[in-house]
């Protein structure tokens, strides 16, 4: 059976940047009441008329093709992980097969929020394991602040949410001592509502009611308490398990990239597993929590500043609404 390999990494996000001060002349917040709770002090958001999805996504695609030194042709499945896709129905995947020129492939939407990156290196994994594709288009994409409520009732998570794109190209692996070593996917129902967006819901009598509208079932709804407390646990049990089934320990580590939901749940898991800053990547302090796209960003960029290298041993780990989570274990 073949190891996939992921053969390059890019990502994209919107020029505007929204500071902490700028949210404040929104809503009754300010920068130190933020970064205390959440480690960001500035986030990007879409430009309406230029901006969506798919564009994010064509453009951090585009990058990782070049990096993996392929044209978009070579390209034979796309797996596509969002929340946010620029239509109700198609999904997004079908949207950005047609702006990358690649007609005919099989396009997967996954909605996994949070965990949706890793949810769709895993299915891509299972694709190239069989032999069943070569190539394998794996991205990330959210636009997610044309959908907060940015009134002082929303506050919580209007600061949080942020839009951006990461995408990895994902191909058979020469050296089977490297590349993707397992992943390991879990989720609990029971609490799907501590973070969600009720509406719009297909088994109201009218979806799109002025009703529904005025109550606010539109807006992401977040139990952040619950939510932090499920975090720190799953987290460290995901990443652990990945760890024991594939007999290494967490010293042998050489970069953890979490899903930027918030730097406190960050910082928690690397003191509980007593990880040095080198072997931690965060970039939330200044993109935000992008949901499906924080990881395949954030690989993107640790790459880029060198601080992932060939052989290096890569943990992906990620927790959300669901609730599910998540971790990958890479041998780069």
């Amino acid at each position: 059976m073949n190891n996939s390999k992921i053969l390059g990494v890019g990502h994209y996000v919107p020029e505007r940047i929204v500071t902490n001060d700028e949210l404040s002349e929104m809503m009754d917040t300010n920068n130190e009441w933020i970064v205390e709770r959440t480690g960001i002090e500035e986030r990007r958001w879409f430009t309406p008329g230029f901006d969506t999805v798919t564009s994010l996504s064509k453009n951090a695609s585009l990058m990782a093709l070049e990096r993996a030194g392929l044209q978009a042709s070579e390209i034979d499945f796309i797996v596509f992980a969002t929340i946010t896709p620029d239509y109700y129905v198609p999904g997004n995947g079908v949207l950005l097969q047609r702006e990358l020129g690649i007609p005919g492939i099989g396009a997967l939407d996954i909605r996994n929020a949070c965990s949706g990156f890793i949810y769709a290196l895993s299915v891509a994994d299972q694709f190239i394991k069989t032999g069943m594709y070569q190539k394998i288009l794996v991205v990330g994409a959210e636009i997610q602040s044309s959908g907060l409520d940015k009134s002082d009732e929303g506050r919580s998570s209007a600061v949080i949410f942020a839009d951006g794109a990461g995408a990895v190209i994902l191909g058979k692996a020469e050296n089977q001592n490297t590349g993707i070593l397992s992943t390991h996917l879990h989720a609990d129902g029971t609490y799907a509502e501590e973070l969600y967006c009720k509406d719009p819901g297909s088994s109201r009598e009218d979806r799109f009611s002025q009703d529904l509208f005025d109550s606010g079932s539109f807006f992401l709804k977040m139990n952040g308490n619950v939510v932090f407390k499920h975090a720190i646990v799953r987290f460290i049990e995901v990443i652990n398990e990945a760890l024991e089934a594939n007999q290494l320990s967490k010293e042998e580590i050489d970069l953890l990239v979490p899903h930027q939901a918030n730097l406190r749940i960050s910082q928690y898991i690397q003191q509980k597993l007593k990880m040095p800053d080198e072997k931690v990547f965060n970039n939330i302090m200044n993109l935000g929590n992008t949901t499906g796209a924080t990881i395949p960003i954030a690989l993107s960029e640790a790459w880029e500043q060198g601080r992932i290298k060939e052989g290096d041993l890569v943990c992906l780990a990620a927790f959300g609404s669901g609730f599910t989570w998540a971790s990958a274990l890479i041998r780069w």
